[in-house]
């Protein structure tokens, strides 16, 4: 039954435009076109549509390249699987060929990479070890980590610093492939911001929370001067932590703002396999209202930053 107070609008009362004066945003004049067999990288990137993500990518490439002619900081803050998923090569590449200022990680990604480096192995099977008591107990990971992170405290490091160190002396198999090794080799700092109780070393005998607590105040306080020098153009990219690397760069973006620094024009990207709250807001959005731009872009880390590091090099070669 009819609403009686609520009449039907009349169509034919309703004003029509022509396309021909309606304002588009897509023409298939700017539609690309497709990438062929035999076609080469640029071809692939050239073939790439203008609109949303590949537009975004393609901007934030660019600010990558005005960032490094400016000399401001390109930050990559990541999670542990960047590493995990093999990317440690690509990464040291990239470090080789001045595109990261410095690394801010997590507890995680530290112990992959030093894995890697001790063994040319990592990442344990969680769902077949953990009910058994040999999950989290690898004897090597544990001790050495953590002599590391002592006698990094003893010499004035942070913990990036403290296991870089130790790498270079300690004549690994696999060091060339190392992220920690190289950045310490490179001069490029690495900052670890962990939360007690997130990493297996935690609880191996040798573990000590008051110097992996040190450690990790200094860290901060080394990644808040870093975020210092982001205005005018630095770039901050946050790969793969929900949590952890999010709340430290706001909180260094804090500090900052609470001495005077102001920090303005400078940029933010995250990649991560799904939109969540801290990225956007304490990455993205926050720490950029002062002008500036957030990215967001969605989808694996094994494919979106084979393919950021391969525009970075194309693009700015």
């Amino acid at each position: 039954m009819p609403y009686p107070k609520y009449r039907p609008l009349e169509r034919r009362k309703m004003k029509t435009v022509s396309i021909k004066e309606r304002h588009s945003l897509v023409h298939l004049k700017d539609f690309p076109r497709p990438c062929l067999p035999g076609a080469d990288f640029r071809q692939f990137l050239d073939s790439l549509p203008p609109y949303l993500a590949a537009r975004d990518l393609r901007e934030l490439v660019d600010l990558l390249g005005q960032a490094r002619k400016k000399n401001r900081p390109i930050i990559w803050a990541m999670g542990a699987h960047v590493v995990k998923l093999g990317l440690g090569p690509l990464l040291v590449d990239l470090m080789q060929r001045g595109w990261v200022s410095a690394i801010a990680s997590n507890g995680a990604m530290m112990i992959h990479d030093f894995e890697l480096a001790l063994a040319g192995h990592t990442s344990e099977d969680v769902d077949g070890n953990l009910l058994q008591g040999t999950y989290g107990n690898t004897e090597e990971t544990g001790l050495f980590l953590n002599l590391a992170l002592k006698d990094g405290l003893s010499q004035g490091m942070g913990a990036g610093e403290a296991v870089g160190h130790y790498l270079i002396q300690a004549q690994f198999p696999h060091l060339e492939d190392s992220v920690l090794f190289n950045a310490y080799r490179l001069n490029i700092p690495v900052t670890i911001h962990p939360a007690i109780g997130t990493d297996f070393i935690h609880y191996h005998p040798m573990f000590s929370g008051e110097v992996s607590g040190a450690l990790a105040e200094r860290d901060f306080q080394l990644l808040a001067s870093i975020v210092s020098e982001l205005g005018d153009g630095g770039v901050f990219l946050n790969i793969g932590s929900a949590v952890i690397l999010p709340e430290v760069f706001l909180k260094a973006v804090s500090y900052c703002a609470a001495q005077g620094i102001a920090l303005q024009q400078f940029h933010t990207a995250v990649f991560d396999f799904q939109r969540l709250y801290r990225p956007q807001e304490n990455v993205c959005r926050r720490p950029t209202a002062r002008g500036g731009k957030g990215f967001y872009f969605v989808g694996p880390h094994e494919i979106l930053v084979p393919l950021l590091a391969a525009m970075i090099l194309n693009r700015h070669p």
